[in-house]
């Protein structure tokens, strides 16, 4: 079977290797290497990855001392954009020298509740929360306030709440839903529906107004003709195929997801009754989750800025924790159309 030969990890490094690796030269590696000053932090980063990915083992000198936990509270692993934030914020972490700890809830499983609970007991010196509790307008938020009085540091991703005291980070979901109905329209589509997750999430509320305000702007449609063209479901590929199938009962020719997933549901409805995509349905997703690109058609999706997000978020938090109190207040980052192949003109 071929592939890539990886040495023993526990032989030497070839210094070599490690340098061409890193894109450094041998003697900035050999410096890294043997612990001595005089290498900017980025070049250092690059040739430990560098080891890392070539499975060498550190030197016992190279390896520090964490600063402290930081937990990472995350609703699921099974959408593939949540792995892809952990996986930045990890990094993030790691390189303002603190270990991240991932908590995952999942049906049955630990509450968010539970999780805090539990990394409080192992003295976390922080929390960054994605798409948590915060983001539910139903739920109680005086659970962040007890965390705040306890002095435990946290930010928050996804779902901005003015009742919680501390910064958050999210996307323009408004701009997302605009940009999408923007270019549905464009290529002639006039009836066009909206499948979201449930109306209590702030991303999803703010989708929906972004998608009612984009249609009165192109078709002067009122805020109730827009809402009936709105279907709320669950964040999921089954969600996403419900909504798809209400929506073309309504003979709406494109449709706008408040997920990848949901966008490979309403694929699927399409599919079921012999309706291609994007001849004949042009579906549009949000995130741009890895391998998303590789889909049958490739989606077209607004892409969330994760690697600008996350490593906002985390550099808020680090400041948190150093003492140096951040606006409480949401930073907004600007999405991404990103045009593939499930969006076509509108049949005739």
């Amino acid at each position: 079977m071929g592939g890539v030969t990886r040495p023993n990890p526990r032989s030497a490094p070839r210094l070599s290797d490690i340098a061409a690796q890193a894109r450094v030269s041998e003697a900035t590696a050999s410096r890294v290497l043997n612990g001595r000053a005089g290498v900017a932090a980025g070049t250092r980063q690059r040739v430990l990855a560098a080891l890392d990915v070539l499975g060498y083992e550190r030197p016992v000198r190279l390896r520090r001392r964490s600063a402290g936990l930081v937990g990472l509270v995350i609703p699921e692993l099974t959408n593939p954009i949540f792995p892809a934030f952990a996986q930045i914020i990890e990094q993030s972490l790691a390189g303002h020298g603190y270990t991240p700890v991932l908590c995952t809830q999942m049906p049955g499983g630990a509450t968010e509740d539970e999780l805090v609970e539990q990394l409080e007991e192992r003295g976390v010196t922080g929390i960054v929360f994605l798409s948590g509790l915060h983001a539910d307008t139903a739920a109680d938020p005086s659970r962040y306030t007890r965390l705040t009085s306890r002095g435990v540091p946290y930010v928050l991703i996804n779902g901005y709440n003015e009742r919680v005291d501390a910064p958050c980070v999210s996307p323009d979901d408004r701009a997302a839903a605009r940009m999408a109905v923007r270019h549905l329209a464009e290529l002639g589509h006039r009836r066009i529906g909206l499948a979201v997750g449930p109306a209590r999430y702030v991303p999803s509320r703010r989708k929906a107004e972004g998608f009612a305000a984009a249609l009165e702007e192109a078709f002067g449609l009122t805020r109730g003709q827009a809402e009936r063209r709105v279907r709320h479901t669950l964040f999921s590929v089954e969600g996403g195929q419900a909504a798809a199938a209400a929506l073309l009962d309504d003979g709406c020719t494109g449709i706008v997801c408040g997920s990848d997933l949901m966008a490979l549901g309403a694929v699927r409805a399409a599919r079921q009754r012999g309706i291609d995509v994007p001849g004949g349905l042009s579906v549009v997703g949000f995130d741009d989750s890895p391998l998303i690109a590789f889909t049958a058609p490739p989606l077209t999706t607004v892409r969330q800025p994760v690697q600008a997000m996350a490593t906002a978020a985390v550099g808020a938090l680090v400041e948190e924790i150093q003492g140096n109190p951040v606006q409480r207040t949401e930073f907004v980052f600007q999405p991404e159309l990103v045009v593939r192949g499930s969006t076509g003109p509108a049949p005739n």
